[in-house]
C-alpha cells in the first residue's frame, strides 16, 4: 500500500469526517433503553451482530457500486444503490443512509479530484438515485484508485465505530472497553469479506429482527440523544 492510499482510507475512515455519522446510533440508544444491551459484553456481542449484518447485506452493496464505478457503469451503481435502499425497513435508517451518502459525496467533491464523485452527486440531487453511504463510499474509493478491500474496510470500521462512540454517550463504559471491542471487531473483517466478495445484490440479507424492531420504536420514542 502507498502512504498516499494509506492517508486517504484514514481520511475518509475517520470518525470525525463531517458526513454526519454522531447524530446516528445503529439502534444501540433503544437497545439500551431497552436492557438488551446493559454492559461491555452484551456490547461487544451487539456490535459484532451489526457489523456482520452490514457486511451481509450494504457490504455487498457497496462492492457492486465500487465495481460498477471501476467499468464505469453507472447503471450497475444505481442498481446497487436502490438494493441498499429497499431494504432499510426503518424510517430512520432509510434516513440515516441517504444523508451520509450525500454528505461524503459532497465532501469528497470538495476535497479530491473524482470526477464520477460529481457525477454520482448530481444523479443523486436529480432524485435519479437514492444516494446511499455504501453505493458512494465504493464510488468514491473507485475514483481515487483504491481497491474494493479498503471501501470494505473502511464501511466496517464505520459500522463498528459509530455504535461504539453513541456507547460511550449511553453508557457506563469506558475506552479501553470500547477499544478491546473495536481490536475483537476488526479481527473479523477478513472473513466477512470473503464472504461479501462472492455475493451477487440478489444474496444481500440482514436478518436480525430485534434490532429491527428496536429501531422502530426508536422512532416514536420522545426523549433521544440519536436520530438512530
Amino acid at each position: 500500500m502507498s502512504l498516499a492510499r494509506l492517508m486517504r482510507v484514514l481520511q475518509f475512515g475517520d470518525s470525525l469526517l463531517p458526513i454526519g455519522s454522531f447524530s446516528f446510533s445503529n439502534a444501540l440508544e433503544p437497545a439500551v433503553q431497552a436492557g438488551v444491551v446493559p454492559a461491555a459484553d452484551a456490547l461487544a456481542g451487539f456490535v459484532r451482530t451489526a457489523v456482520r449484518r452490514s457486511a451481509t447485506s450494504d457490504g455487498i452493496a457497496l462492492l457492486h457500486a465500487h465495481r460498477g464505478a471501476t467499468a464505469r457503469d453507472m447503471d450497475r451503481i444505481i442498481r446497487a444503490d436502490q438494493a441498499v435502499f429497499e431494504r432499510k425497513l426503518s424510517e430512520e435508517a432509510r434516513t440515516m443512509t441517504v444523508r451520509m451518502g450525500k454528505k461524503l459525496a459532497e465532501v469528497a467533491a470538495g476535497a479530491v479530484e473524482a470526477p464520477l464523485v460529481g457525477s454520482w452527486l448530481n444523479l443523486v440531487r436529480d432524485g435519479a438515485a437514492p444516494g446511499t453511504y455504501p453505493a458512494g463510499l465504493g464510488v468514491l474509493f473507485a475514483d481515487l484508485g483504491s481497491p474494493e478491500e479498503d471501501a470494505f474496510a473502511v464501511h466496517q470500521y464505520g459500522v463498528a465505530m459509530t455504535t461504539l462512540s453513541a456507547a460511550l454517550r449511553l453508557m457506563k463504559i469506558d475506552h479501553r472497553q470500547v477499544q478491546a471491542i473495536l481490536s475483537a471487531t476488526c479481527g473479523t473483517v477478513t472473513g466477512d469479506y470473503a464472504d461479501a466478495r462472492r455475493a451477487s445484490l440478489c444474496d444481500m440479507a440482514s436478518f436480525a429482527p430485534v434490532s429491527d424492531v428496536l429501531a422502530s420504536m426508536h422512532v416514536h420514542s420522545h426523549v433521544r440523544m440519536f436520530m438512530n
